[in-house]
């Protein structure tokens, strides 16, 4: 029996874990009370580590269909395959009969990191789907207009605000997301002991705003008419304080006119909160000697998302807390490039192309995954004929999965990358399954840039590959290879080409580290065991702390790189140079907002939102035992004053209807929703045949997307409206 440092992929705190191993397998798992940032933290996934590498629904040997019935099949056969069928069909419908579908667990590997850019290059289709169109797309369409970088997310100096507003959040459940901190609750905690406020805006009575100084039960979807009135209050009352912001901000007397119709009186109906209590959480804000604003899921899969996101930093430029130790800074990941010069950039373009069937814009390279379908199953030039998806079940997360499910069946040819035979992957052509994770490398390249504290942490494999197996990376590069007619080239020559030109680009920026050095030289000099290790040891010389990866290994617990730090003017990426705080498509898009302070909906009428649960992750993590069961249920629950006036009855079925469709739950009475809402988690829904989900499937739940269509969409973003929208509730008879 021995031990081994891991961080745990499972959700985006990133912590720390000891893992047990015994004769070649997982057997316990701890936090690692050593670790540089999680400091011994742990939470029932992590505990679960074992059981999720040990799934015995894991599938081992790729499955390729013959004859319309998937069989085990070697890996060469695999990739030959996928070669003779997915190339020609491209070379004959052009390279936009792809789709590229990316799911969450991408943005939690290194594979998911490092080779899907290269496979859309190869590619060379513009049909991208990934989750951040079901999830987080606003903040990056409103930090893109705002500061120029789709990637420039501020995020919550938790460990020394006075002052957190906290919107459409349950980090107490979700662990946090785009704010990447172990231990979210203790932070919170601490907070208040230090005699700071924590205010939550939610819906629901969640286990976060239980532990709050003040809940709001704001009205679903509504998040940024209070925002609005919020930064209304802070120009009426002459609170705004930009500080040292004054000399990076334009556009702040036009953000005055826009919101001068949002006052606490005009949004409070919509907003079913008390016009004082708006005015007071406003002036509050003002006073804190340093506060953060922080939006997450439910003020982003809502019908105003983007203005939402954009409000949110608005009343951090506003009162000053943008980018200053206690309010919202920028984090700098040990990967991230080298700062360049301040001064004006390239700006961020939205709409730069738009879907084929509805016209949807793109949006940081992506189109709506909720249009998925209607680009595959509408006839005419440019259909979709093929699909690769990459550790996605978009039939279970994206809107209206029944039309999706049905489309996927339709297609000339679909691969997947994915460990398990779920919903969506049941209808590939061939399926190359990634192993589990204590035999693949971990570097968190994505969420370090949202982490709360700045450091660097490096796991490599804790066992070997078993036989059969194949690294994930390795099958990234030989997908890679296969659809570029490369077919049949050693996986190698993929990091090499990555290394190439990523190397070829800096020696000729005068920021770089290595500008001016001699790129073959350069390429000698890197270490690393394997291809992408290679590429880490690149990123990290041409990052912001002079590291290398031997700096990583040496440091088994990780790296502590320190708090963050302000980054303005140096990170704006905008055409001014400067924080463009009133951008034209936010401007343009205000008029909907104002809309909505006359549209309030009627006294019985019922908005569904979602919620999180702390042993889950989506649907990824439904087949592991111990992460499924207990209050982790799809169950809808409901007020007791709705219940009573509706006749529904605990434990009884209900009926709820959407504008997409119906469906059948659990009732589930309690006062943690307010009236007039009712909520069911997303992620459910696991009753299709051919899957092999065993545990998952014995308690199937409902699949919550279904109620809806897919016509529901953040206009600027593409995000789909997965919470705040109508339904009908009846008890089934």
């Amino acid at each position: 029996m021995s031990t081994a440092l891991r961080i745990c992929p499972l959700c985006e705190a990133t912590c720390g874990l000891t893992l047990t191993l015994d004769n070649g397998r997982v057997t316990g798992a701890r936090g690692d009370r050593d670790d540089v940032f999680s400091e011994g933290f742990i939470c029932p996934k992590g505990a679960a580590f074992p059981e999720v590498d040990a799934d015995p629904d894991r599938l081992v040997r790729p499955l390729i269909r013959e004859n319309g019935a998937l069989r085990e099949a070697d890996w060469a056969e695999a990739f030959d395959l996928i070669a003779a069928r997915l190339r020609p069909l491209i070379e004959e419908h052009g390279p936009n009969a792809v789709a590229l579908v990316l799911g969450n667990p991408n943005v939690h590997t290194v594979a998911g990191a490092l080779y899907p850019p290269l496979l859309i290059g190869a590619l060379g289709t513009r049909n991208l789907y990934t989750a951040s169109t079901l999830d987080q797309m606003p903040k990056h369409v409103s930090s893109g207009l705002l500061f120029g970088d789709a990637f420039a997310v501020p995020v919550p100096d938790l460990d020394r605000t006075d002052h957190l507003l906290m919107l459409g959040a349950n980090p107490l459940d979700s662990n946090g997301s785009l704010c990447t901190a172990p231990d979210f609750p203790g932070r919170l905690k601490a907070l208040r002991r230090r005699g700071g406020t924590l205010t939550v805006v939610d819906p629901r009575r969640t286990r976060t705003a239980r532990l709050a100084d003040r809940h709001l039960a704001i009205r679903p979807g509504a998040d940024a008419l209070f925002l609005a009135a919020l930064a209304h209050t802070l120009f009426a009352e002459d609170l705004v304080r930009l500080g040292p912001l004054a000399e990076y901000v334009q556009g702040v007397e036009e953000v005055r006119d826009a919101v001068r119709d949002f006052s606490p009186e005009a949004v409070a109906a919509a907003c079913d909160l008390d016009a004082d209590t708006i005015r007071t959480t406003a002036r509050e804000l003002a006073a804190a000697p340093t506060a953060a604003v922080y939006g997450r899921m439910g003020s982003s899969t809502v019908a105003y998302g983007t203005l939402g996101n954009w409000l949110v930093d608005v009343l951090n430029v506003l009162t000053g807390n943008l980018d200053r130790p206690g309010g919202a800074l920028f984090p700098l990941s040990a990967t991230a490039p080298a700062p360049r010069p301040a001064g004006p950039g390239k700006g961020f373009a939205l709409g730069r192309w738009r879907s084929r069937v509805s016209g949807h814009p793109e949006a940081k390279g992506e189109l709506p995954l909720a249009a998925l379908a209607e680009e595959i199953d509408t006839p005419g030039e440019g259909r979709v004929r093929a699909v690769v998806t990459i550790a996605g079940n978009p039939v279970l997360s994206a809107p209206d999965g029944d039309r999706l499910d049905a489309a996927l069946g339709s297609l000339d040819f679909m691969v997947a990358v994915d460990p398990y035979l779920n919903e969506t992957t049941r209808h590939a052509d061939v399926v190359l399954p990634p192993p589990p994770p204590s035999r693949s490398a971990h570097f968190d390249f994505a969420f370090n840039g949202f982490a709360v504290r700045n450091q660097a942490r490096y796991s490599r494999p804790v066992l070997p590959l078993e036989e059969g197996r194949m690294d994930e990376c390795e099958i990234h590069a030989r997908l890679i290879l296969a659809v570029s007619g490369l077919h049949g080239a050693p996986p190698s020559a993929v990091d090499d080409l990555a290394i190439e030109r990523t190397l070829a680009k800096a020696v000729t920026q005068e920021h770089s580290p290595l500008y001016g050095a001699d790129p073959k030289e350069q390429a000698r000099l890197l270490a690393g065991r394997t291809g992408p290790e290679r590429r880490l040891d690149l990123m990290l010389r041409l990052g912001p702390y002079d590291l290398v990866l031997d700096d990583l290994l040496q440091a088994p617990h990780g790296i502590d790189l320190g708090p963050m730090k302000p980054r303005l003017p140096g990170l704006l990426k905008t055409r001014s140079g400067r924080i463009e705080l009133l951008p034209a498509p936010i401007a343009a898009d205000l008029p909907r907002l104002r809309a909505a302070l006359e549209a309030v909906p009627e006294p019985d009428s019922v908005r569904l939102v979602g919620r999180r649960h702390l042993r889950s992750n989506n649907s990824w993590l439904h087949n592991i035992p111990s992460l499924n069961g207990g209050s982790n249920r799809c169950t809808l629950q409901v007020h007791p004053e709705d219940a009573e006036r509706l006749g529904l009855t605990a434990g009884a079925p209900a009926r709820v209807k959407g504008e997409g469709g119906e469906l059948t739950a659990e009732v589930e009475i309690t006062e943690a929703v307010r009236p007039g809402v009712v909520s069911l988690p997303h992620g459910w829904g696991h009753d299709r045949p051919g899957t092999r989900l065993g545990v998952a499937a014995a308690r199937p739940g409902v699949n919550v997307n279904q109620l809806l269509d897919g016509s529901l969409l953040d206009p600027l973003s593409g995000t789909a409206v997965l919470n705040g929208f109508p339904v009908q509730l009846s008890p089934l008879l």
